[in-house]
């Protein structure tokens, strides 16, 4: 329950920075894309990147951009909410509790993008 209310918020603080915050906007300047963060328990969340805006959908698609995959709900949230982001990121992908498919190249992308939320 705690990663599918993240991944909702995550979506809300992108459509809303996406309106408001020019750091932000600048970032999302000639993206054109699909992504999706899901777990391999079912909760799934994706996300659509189109004209300078973030629209939020729940559930997933066929075939995003590109997609993070947690091992499960709970380790999804636990890597998402770290303090150190990055290196939690690193270790679950290590560890094999994430899994990125698609277009890699975004997933750089994407890190600087989330990053921009907080202006």
């Amino acid at each position: 329950m705690k990663f599918r209310l993240l991944l909702w918020a995550l979506g809300f603080m992108m459509k809303r920075a996406s309106r408001k915050n020019q750091t932000f906007r600048k970032t999302l300047e000639g993206q054109d894309l699909t992504f999706q963060l899901s777990s391999q328990d079912g909760v799934a969340r994706h996300y659509i990147v189109k004209d300078e805006q973030v629209y939020p959908v729940s559930g997933s698609i066929k075939e995003p951009t590109f997609e993070l995959s947690f091992a499960s709900a709970s380790k999804g949230f636990e890597i998402l909410t770290a303090r150190n982001a990055q290196e939690a990121f690193m270790r679950g992908v290590q560890e094999q509790n994430i899994v990125a498919s698609g277009d890699l190249s975004k997933m750089m992308w994407f890190q600087t993008m989330t990053s921009a939320i907080k202006g």
